[in-house]
């Protein structure tokens, strides 16, 4: 029998693709994602500007923001790549939710880590929420006995242990929100995400 789950179209996760493109190609247009003045003017998170001011949109805008072309394209691939396997997974609305929460949990953690180390920082991307896609397909993987469609436990093993080694050899990354997003995102995992059941299926004889 045709497998209907593998053939839906992971709709949310193309539209969370295209408005990142949109607004990067927006933002290049009127200004530079290279010049972090005109980032923060345009929602990326600045922790003074959070607290004191109690601008907290920064906390969602920034995820749909990326210092340069290099940037947004890695992250996009990443997301191309693996985020239709957790929609399918876990539906349209529940994606949705969980990647917004994992983006916003993401900047909060690492919001709150630079200030405690007074470290005053411009941050952006959504490289939090990725993470947190990946969390979410390393619980969604694991609780299916190590494979969910065509993605293996070892498949993502490689892909967090790549990230996060081009992270801490990186300089200009904010590896607390990756930490961060891909926490969030087994703990989210845990909540939204619940294994199918065997179909069971009557035999009709003629």
């Amino acid at each position: 029998m045709e497998n209907l789950g593998w053939r839906r179209r992971a709709y949310v996760n193309m539209g969370l693709i295209a408005l990142n493109v949109v607004y990067f190609f927006y933002l290049e247009i009127t200004g530079s994602t290279s010049h972090t003045g005109f980032m923060v003017s345009h929602g990326a998170m600045y922790a003074p500007l959070v607290l004191e001011k109690g601008e907290y949109y920064r906390l969602l805008t920034s995820i749909f923001m990326h210092f340069g072309i290099n940037h947004i394209m890695n992250n996009m691939l990443i997301l191309f790549i693996l985020g239709d396997n957790l929609e399918r997974a876990l539906g349209h609305i529940k994606y949705l939710i969980f990647y917004l929460l994992c983006g916003v949990g993401a900047n909060v953690v690492s919001m709150a880590v630079n200030i405690r180390e007074y470290r005053d920082v411009v941050s952006a991307g959504a490289s939090g929420a990725i993470f947190g896609v990946i969390g979410g397909l390393l619980y969604a993987v694991a609780v299916n006995r190590g494979q969910l469609e065509d993605l293996s436990t070892r498949q993502l093993v490689i892909v967090i242990v790549s990230s996060l080694y081009f992270g801490f050899t990186s300089t200009g990354v904010d590896n607390t929100a990756h930490i961060a997003g891909l926490v969030l995102g087994i703990l989210f995992g845990l909540i939204l995400y619940r294994r199918p059941g065997r179909r069971r299926y009557r035999e009709i004889w003629d």
